[in-house]
């Protein structure tokens, strides 16, 4: 009794707490992903005040922010979206893959991680956080803009590479040889590929089987379904994030729409609780030492970003000031990049701390670097004008100047 009772002080505490952080990011105009992470450092082991009754709780409950945090993502999109995006933005995916995944994978092996903490690395540098942009883009009434479906795409073949990434990271962190990792990185992605061939085929089946005019019902169904599935996935070795986002896309229409605002709120305080987590398991001691690499990889990684961005809104036809601001768009890293750190960290417990200080930048740099990276160019570019035009007229009067002495 005395256990359960420290564990629901110690619970509400953390809960009440993630409520007065978050209202305070949105007074700042920050996302709540740094103060959360920054409370489970406060919170874990070497912090302020550690946890000790309601670790496992929040552990498994980090495990579901995951599952909801990929299954809403799904639900964004319906499986013929992913098939058009990819069949249009391919190469600016591929552009985004290399300028992004190549600076995460150096810095690994430059750090003596070895191959499976460069690929880690890689994928950590290599995602957008899509619900940071997301609700950028809507702060700065920037939906109807002619860059956005640019910056869309880009962010759906993210999550699309996320479907086969994760399996093979599962894969490499399990240790297994090669011939037993090849099977196993076959049946992982020989279901994901059923997976979303069932979404296309028969997602509005799906979506109707589970419809239900009852709010209850739904949820439970849903909910339900995606843990049976995540956990599935997860025993197959495809990841049960993928196999909750396989499950976002199969369902569609009415039923999409609903289950979005159903699962908002639970999505929302599981995905705290995640970031919480993540947070606990990282040593606060053990970040000071990672900070130098940490920013060095964030300055070389929101210039790549840029340089993604500039060059998939210039696929599109659009002009200089919608091309940088589509790169400061994509520069926010976040939920995902926590996600594939703690995949890895059991492996390369190194990689919390970097991680952890990596997504602290670049959560706060990413919605200024959307805010500011037109204008600041913009402002750079008529500077130059100016101080050229200004050197042209320089030219032109000391000519005459001579000619009259």
């Amino acid at each position: 009794m005395h256990d359960t009772t420290i564990m629901l002080i110690e619970l509400g505490a953390v809960v009440l707490g993630l409520g007065l952080v978050g209202r305070l990011a949105g007074r700042l105009g920050l996302s709540p992903i740094p103060l959360y992470l920054l409370a489970g450092l406060a919170f874990g082991h070497g912090g302020l005040l550690p946890l000790n009754t309601t670790e496992g709780f929040i552990e498994v409950g980090a495990e579901i922010g995951v599952i909801l945090l990929l299954l809403m993502l799904g639900l964004e999109y319906t499986a013929p979206e992913l098939v058009d995006s990819l069949k249009t933005q391919y190469p600016s995916g591929a552009v985004d893959l290399l300028l992004n995944a190549t600076p995460g994978a150096l810095a690994g092996f430059l750090l003596g991680w070895g191959p499976v903490g460069a690929l880690a690395l890689a994928g950590v540098t290599y995602i957008s956080s899509s619900g940071v942009i997301a609700k950028v883009l809507t702060d700065l009434n920037r939906l109807g803009n002619r860059e956005t479906p640019v910056i869309l795409g880009i962010l759906v073949i993210e999550d699309l590479t996320m479907a086969v990434y994760l399996p093979v990271l599962s894969t490499v962190l399990a240790g297994v040889g090669l011939v037993s990792g090849s099977v196993t990185l076959a049946i992982a992605l020989g279901t994901a590929s059923i997976a979303l061939f069932v979404a296309l085929r028969h997602g509005r089946w799906i979506s109707k089987t589970v419809s239900s005019d009852n709010p209850e019902m739904l949820l439970l169904v849903v909910l339900g379904l995606t843990l049976l599935v995540a956990g599935i996935a997860q025993k197959l070795q495809v990841s049960a994030a993928v196999g909750a986002f396989l499950v976002g896309i199969a369902l569609s229409g009415e039923v999409a729409h609903t289950t979005r605002r159903l699962f908002m709120p639970l999505r929302d305080l599981f995905a705290a609780v995640f970031f919480v987590f993540f947070g606990l398991s990282t040593t606060p001691s053990d970040i000071p030492p990672v900070l130098v690499p940490a920013l060095l990889l964030a300055v070389v990684t929101v210039l790549t970003k840029i340089a993604t961005g500039w060059y998939a809104a210039g696929r599109a036809g659009i002009g200089p000031r919608g091309r940088l601001r589509a790169g400061g768009a994509l520069v926010a890293r976040g939920e995902f990049s926590i996600v594939i750190a703690g995949l890895a960290s059991a492996t390369e417990p190194r990689i919390a701390p970097v991680a952890t200080a990596y997504v602290l930048i670049m959560v706060i740099v990413g919605p200024l670097a959307a805010r500011w990276t037109e204008p600041v160019a913009r402002n750079l570019m008529e500077r130059r004008a100016a101080k050229q035009a200004g050197s042209a007229v320089m030219t032109d009067v000391r000519p005459a100047t001579e000619a009259g002495s």
